[in-house]
């Protein structure tokens, strides 16, 4: 490599030839066409990959060539094709004769057929309401006519159609080429991961430090903890000249981060991906909303039916896709999954409500399903649990990094929720509550006022639970936002009933309507569903995002972690 930009122009080229190898290997499964493996690209005395790179590259630049050089052909037919079509040779043996040919293009109605009486005349075409013709002048003569004389085309129209099907040719052979070179992706993927380790080293040693008159370079850098005995083995074995020194990461050293999540939890990285990385030291929440996401997601969906059709999608792409497909066709099912737990607290299957189906009415569960208002109150009661379990959450982090007492106002705030929860719900209902149950609000306002802060003057700390016990009104707010799941829910649920109502009344028209009413019943909970998802995917993750993570404490803003790799072939 003569130098890193040639690095980096490097891997830009293959992933550039990559994504256009790939948009080729579409068409061309689309079209039926067999995809032959080349065995005659490399090159002798080249690295294979080199040669790859090199030859996809000279593909594409012959592709770019051959079009150009198509289009300048199209546009010599349309210049020479009024001309009609003539031997070039004729032109010269009329030069040699001592005549200068004059070419003209002039509309019908301007055309003077006398001019045939002073020079000689031939007519070469008549084409859309202008006659194209040429007149000949003796050696020495001039021609002096108001029309300006006619560019004439240096080639036949006959000889340029000739050019065009040649291009064709080239062309069609050219595209085979690059049908086949799709065959060499896998190489090109390989090669420009090799070259982008090779952009990371360099990276890395220009950022190392120069010591002892640029005799030593310093490199500072970030491992798992359960790759310590790889690194001193590789050190002490294989790495003459080499002196290191290990040591715990600190969070003011602003480590990467790796997240470590089981099977289930690391299929809701992407979401959790989307926000930003914990700090060195922070927790990881995915774990503790993945539950929830997929919950909240049936919740917005708001439709058994559309939860099936989401769940069948997930088992397919699971099934057809490797890698990273997988991985979200599996965080599909888990929405699915969700997507039928959820609707089914109220019973909704494409549009319809099962209270309405009569194997239904009168069982357990045909009593059990709930109603708008019960499902309102069910969106508002989930919320609580998921701000009372995040405070919790952060209660426990605070008691593992700081102790018990700065957790203790958490702890107030945890109390003081439930109690103010489960006291409006008796207000509603009396249901009856233990006489003793109002000291646990007492409780919590008590650890608020005093804890806050950890001032030694009382007042001072009385003054700091009374600021802090504004944030009511927060919780208040984080609890009203999660009436969007029942709104969600709500609203798909309508959209399916609207459907179902239309189409019924297109199955009413005789002879094509239940055909047209099947059509118009598929394309339009198809669109609904699409919508539905679309709701349900952003909105669930706006409460993880803002009010999980906000009762929680999460800071964020951490770095994640992108280790140097030995690509081997």
């Amino acid at each position: 490599m003569k130098s890193p930009g040639d690095l980096f122009e490097k891997i830009a080229r293959c992933k550039a030839l990559i994504r256009d190898l790939k948009v080729i290997r579409k068409d061309a499964e689309k079209e039926s066409i067999k995809i032959d493996t080349l065995s005659n690209i490399m090159q002798p005395n080249s690295p294979e990959d080199e040669a790859v790179i090199e030859y996809d590259t000279n593909a594409f630049e012959e592709k770019r060539k051959l079009t150009a050089e198509l289009t300048t052909a199209k546009g010599q037919v349309m210049e020479a094709a009024p001309w009609g079509e003539f031997n070039p040779e004729n032109l010269n043996k009329i030069k040699e004769l001592g005549y200068t040919p004059h070419f003209y293009s002039v509309s019908e109605k301007k055309f003077d057929a006398s001019l045939g009486e002073q020079y000689p005349m031939q007519v070469l075409n008549n084409d859309r309401g202008k006659i194209y013709f040429m007149l000949l002048s003796a050696r020495g003569e001039e021609i002096k006519l108001s029309t300006p004389e006619a560019k004439f085309p240096e080639n036949s129209v006959n000889l340029a159609r000739e050019e065009v099907a040649r291009l064709n040719k080239e062309i069609e052979r050219n595209k085979k080429i690059l049908i086949d070179l799709t065959s060499t992706i896998p190489v090109l993927e390989r090669a420009q991961k090799a070259l982008e380790e090779r952009a990371d080293l360099y990276l890395a040693g220009e950022s190392s430090k120069k010591a002892a008159e640029d005799t030593l370079h310093v490199f500072e850098g970030f491992a798992p903890t359960e790759n310590d005995n790889k690194l001193e083995e590789y050190f002490n074995n294989n790495s003459e000249g080499v002196y290191y020194l290990k040591a715990m990461a600190k969070v003011e050293d602003n480590p990467p981060i790796s997240l470590k999540n089981n099977w289930f939890n690391r299929l809701f990285e992407p979401i959790s991906g989307m926000y930003m990385p914990p700090n060195y030291g922070e927790h990881d929440l995915t774990p503790y909303f993945a539950i929830f996401y997929m919950l909240f997601f049936g919740f917005c969906l708001g439709d058994m039916g559309y939860g099936l059709v989401i769940l069948l999608t997930g088992i397919f792409v699971t099934l057809k896709t490797k890698g990273m497909m997988k991985s979200i066709g599996k965080l599909v099912i888990c929405l699915g999954i969700g997507s039928i737990i959820m609707p089914a607290v109220n019973g909704v299957v494409f549009g319809l409500s099962m209270k309405n189906f009569s194997f239904i009415k009168g069982t357990a569960y045909g009593n059990f399903l709930f109603d708008d208002m019960q499902m309102f109150w069910f969106a508002i009661i989930f919320g609580l649990v998921q701000i009372v379990f995040a405070r919790i959450l952060s209660a426990i982090f605070t008691i593992k990094e700081k102790g018990i007492v700065p957790a203790l106002p958490i702890i107030g705030w945890i109390l003081l929720i439930i109690w103010c929860a489960i006291a409006y719900a008796n207000s509603v209902s009396h249901f009856g509550v233990p006489f003793w149950f109002k000291w646990v609000g007492v409780a919590g306002a008590v650890l608020i006022f005093f804890f806050t802060s950890n001032s030694k003057n009382p007042l001072a700390r009385f003054g700091s639970g009374l600021y802090a016990f504004y944030d009511i009104t927060g919780v208040f707010g984080d609890t009203l936002s999660y009436i969007r799941l029942f709104g969600l829910g709500t609203s798909g649920g309508c959209l399916g009933f609207v459907v179902n109502s239309v189409g019924a009344q297109i199955g009413t028209v005789p002879y094509a309507g239940p055909v047209i009413a099947a059509i118009f019943l598929i394309a339009c909970h198809t669109f609904v569903l699409l919508i539905c998802c679309l709701g349900a995917f952003v909105h669930p993750m706006r409460l993880t995002f803002v009010e999980f993570y906000k009762n929680v404490g999460f800071e964020g803003g951490g770095r994640d972690y992108k280790p140097l790799a030995k690509i081997t072939k």
